[in-house]
């Protein structure tokens, strides 16, 4: 299957997660991505050296790219830098605020010399405001957008587990950026498009921060249960295993009460008949459903919440999810050795597993590469 950004060049002067995630989706679409690292390369390569000697985030961000290592102080490097824009379909940067900018290359600039370029910053704060100036990894994000204090237990807030805030971002921008590549074949324009890491995961924020701002809702952190729903969460069975169950509506409580519990007597109760009253009466509800789990081992529960028409699954451990039978994996190249990734999740008319490009070792198409651009540097140089 031709692929369907098949012919479409981008140039990414990227670190760390967020725009590596964004430019290796385009990657995976197709796309020609040159990936622009320091002399020293991507810090992000020494995250940490669990994946044949290599970093877990940069294998999975980097697949499919051509790298090149440049020096952008230097006027010669930034020439092929330029030389590589000027034939690109998409700009993508996120160093540390400014600095893009300082070396020639911010967006307003770029727009006004290449009218059908696409540039995509990506920050912490965004262009404007109090904080727009500060460096931005995940975790303060997760922190300043509140997402940490609502994550967690009573005992205190928590981090989420993997890095949501760069991945949303980078996410945000492979949208943005898809729909201005469409708008620029109806145009024939360019578009030049912010993300900020605030700005991606404040979005997935909507939820407590609407139940606050018009009902002053605090939503409590809850470990492995749903702070405005319920029951919905995880309830301990007799053989010490852990069992996650949902109720999302009225049809479910009733069934959950009657085939499940075997009470059907709850199901009106004052204090349990709506998911609003059995929120301010979660615990003496809890206590009824922690005493039917334990009568049940981890097998035993499923079967009966299953037969009750009710969604439950596992609370699993991560060498259970690397077993686990609906986990798709494909093969990737790196210079380590082939290893398995998970697949991305979309899956093209119910076709193969898609074939993913290799993870390029630091600078190993620069030689290549600035053979290539360097000659249109030259040929700049000998028109102007």
């Amino acid at each position: 299957m031709r692929q369907a950004l098949e012919g479409i060049t981008v140039v990414a002067v990227e670190q760390a997660v967020a725009a590596p995630y964004a430019s290796s989706r385009l990657a995976d679409a197709g796309a020609r991505v040159i990936k622009v690292e320091r002399p020293e390369g991507d810090f992000a390569r020494n995250y940490d050296k669990f994946v044949h000697g290599q970093s877990a985030y940069f294998v999975w961000l980097n697949r499919g790219k051509e790298s090149i290592c440049l020096d952008l102080t230097l006027a010669q490097d930034r020439s092929v830098l330029e030389s590589m824009v000027a034939q690109a379909d998409v700009f993508i940067q996120n160093l540390k605020p400014g600095s893009i900018s300082k070396l020639g290359f911010g967006s307003a600039d770029l727009r006004k010399r290449h009218s059908r370029l696409i540039t995509c910053d990506i920050s912490g704060f965004g262009d404007g405001g109090a904080f727009s100036h500060l460096k931005a990894y995940d975790l303060i994000v997760q922190a300043e957008t509140g997402l940490c204090a609502i994550t967690g237990t009573a005992q205190g807030p928590a981090r989420v587990g993997v890095s949501v805030c760069d991945i949303s971002a980078g996410m945000t921008a492979l949208s943005a950026i898809l729909q201005a590549l469409l708008l620029r074949e109806r145009t024939g324009e360019g578009t030049a498009i912010q993300v900020s890491l605030f700005d991606a995961i404040a979005d997935w924020m909507n939820v407590p921060v609407l139940q606050f701002d018009y009902s002053g809702y605090h939503t409590a952190r809850a470990g492995v249960n749903h702070p405005s729903l319920a029951p919905y969460g995880a309830y301990c069975c007799m053989d010490g295993k852990d069992v996650i169950f949902s109720v999302q509506n009225d049809r479910e409580w009733v069934n959950f009460c009657t085939k499940f519990l075997k009470r059907p007597e709850l199901v009106r109760r004052p204090g349990f008949a709506d998911n609003m009253e059995r929120i301010a009466n979660r615990a003496s509800l809890d206590a009824i459903i922690l005493d039917r789990f334990a009568q049940l081992t981890s097998d035993e529960a499923m079967s009966e919440l299953e037969a009750a028409g009710l969604a439950y699954g596992r609370v699993n451990l991560i060498e259970d999810v690397s077993k686990h039978p609906h986990l798709r994996r494909v093969p990737v190249s790196t210079q380590g050795g082939d290893i398995y990734v998970i697949a991305p999740g979309a899956i093209f008319d119910g076709g193969t597993a898609p074939e993913l490009r290799p993870v390029p070792a630091p600078g190993a198409h620069s030689e290549a590469l600035r053979k290539e651009f360097g000659s249109f540097v030259q040929q700049r140089t000998a028109g102007s």
